[in-house]
């Protein structure tokens, strides 16, 4: 696919060496073993990078919940109504989805954009984008339109812009769609050369003879998609949706911009994966909240050299999992922050 402003491709901010060394050193002189919090130090000491900061936050926490209908529901692939996508942004909106209270008690930003859903909505609190009424059925056209994909990726990268108003010192994207998982298992098997077999999960709760049937719906569209796609663009754009078009341009923008971000579940780490191949300077900005239930997530996790923080069997969606794992981060921070050395505390050391 032609892109005719091929943004995403600028090169992005390069983490602070010197502030990293720097936050080394700091925790090898606090009032603790060396090594003795484990992941939350090198937590820090990232984080601190990332910002060039040498006492990192994460108080200021931006949420974008990313929505979007499928075509290729109409092959039976998910548990759910497609109805579903947009009664839920009803409900974010209202404050009783996970991510509506985990946001509430994060004293997170939360925003809800609509990129395309099947039933006509104008909600109050949501913004309606409108980029098609849901994704084509890709077992039959591609997904998007190449210019539908620029303007999903856009919209990511235009969250961005707001959150960077906003002061932001961490992102996070979430998304909502029924049918997703079947998208994001698709784009995974090109990604990653595997067999829809060894990537497709029970979604929003398929059975056994549910997922086998997901697989044969993946494997049509792999069919009929696997010859065009010359890249990762034109890759995302036959087999991907709305919102994981989004999502690839949130990380993007974020790393060019120098926010972190915290990536979600099986879905999210998908779009990460297409956003590291589509420009790899993004990686060192993505952090991963969790590994989930939904089976594939593993493999896309490993080709990605990511190791998350929580393991919870989550599979909700939405930023949930990401969220979940926000005061781990902010811990972590409050430990390099806080803590005391031992020249300050008049504690003997270690002798060296």
């Amino acid at each position: 696919m032609s892109a005719p402003n091929d943004w995403w491709q600028t090169s992005c901010r390069l983490p602070n060496e010197q502030t990293r060394q720097a936050a080394q050193a700091r925790q090898d002189e606090l009032t603790k073993p060396r090594g003795a919090l484990g992941r939350l130090e090198a937590l820090a000491i990232r984080l601190a990078s990332l910002q060039d900061s040498a006492t990192p936050t994460v108080d200021r926490t931006w949420i974008a919940v990313f929505a979007g209908d499928h075509g290729v529901v109409a092959e039976g692939v998910s548990a759910y109504p497609q109805a579903v996508t947009g009664e839920m942004l009803r409900n974010f909106v209202r404050g009783g989805a996970a991510i509506s209270v985990l946001a509430r008690q994060l004293g997170a930003t939360l925003e809800v954009i609509d990129l395309g859903t099947v039933t006509p909505l104008q909600l109050p609190g949501v913004q309606h984008l409108k980029l098609g009424a849901g994704t084509a059925n890709f077992t039959h056209e591609p997904a998007m339109t190449p210019a539908q994909c620029q303007q999903a990726l856009a919209a990511g990268r235009a969250s961005v812009a707001r959150a960077l108003a906003a002061n932001t010192q961490l992102y996070i994207g979430g998304e909502m769609g029924i049918g997703n998982t079947t998208a994001a298992s698709a784009l995974a098997c090109v990604l990653l050369e595997l067999p829809p077999q060894g990537l497709s999960g029970p979604g929003t709760g398929l059975d056994m003879q549910g997922v086998q049937h997901k697989a044969q719906v993946i494997e049509r569209a792999l069919t009929l998609h696997q010859a065009h796609c010359r890249d990762v663009l034109e890759t995302l754009r036959r087999l991907g949706g709305f919102e994981l078009a989004a999502l690839a341009g949130a990380y993007l923008a974020c790393a060019q911009h120098g926010v972190p971000a915290l990536v979600d579940g099986f879905i999210c780490s998908v779009a990460a994966l297409c956003a590291v191949q589509l420009n790899p300077t993004c990686r060192p900005w993505l952090i991963f909240a969790h590994r989930s239930a939904e089976l594939g997530h593993q493999a896309v996790l490993s080709r990605l050299a990511a190791e998350p923080l929580l393991d919870l069997d989550l599979r909700l969606g939405e930023g949930s999992g990401a969220a979940l794992a926000v005061p781990l981060l902010r811990q972590a921070c409050a430990l390099h922050n806080g803590m005391a050395t031992f020249a300050e505390a008049a504690v003997s050391e270690r002798p060296r």
